[in-house]
């Protein structure tokens, strides 16, 4: 498979980074025995930065892949395309 890279990629990396350090510190919390209210509102905290960056990556794919796939396209046809990118945000 050839090589397949976003200007947004470095960004997701950045994102996932910070999210894997975050991960960590959770770990540490676990076994230091802190409370859960605090570790669930960490974990939270880390659910909502990888959908973040999931978010992120699928919104690049529409706008880049998709469109490379399928070619330029009419403002009529462009609002379908549109439209899936926003349902795209419940995935």
């Amino acid at each position: 498979m050839s090589e397949h890279r976003h200007s947004s990629h470095p960004d997701i990396i950045k994102r996932l980074k910070r999210v894997d350090g975050h991960v960590r510190s959770v770990i540490t919390m676990i076994e230091a025995g802190k409370p859960c209210l605090d570790i669930a509102q960490q974990l939270h905290a880390v659910e909502k930065a990888v959908a973040q960056a999931k978010r992120t990556l699928i919104h690049d794919h529409l706008d880049h892949c998709l469109e490379e796939t399928i070619g330029p396209l009419s403002l009529e046809k462009r609002g379908s395309v549109d439209e899936f990118r926003e349902i795209a945000k419940y995935l």
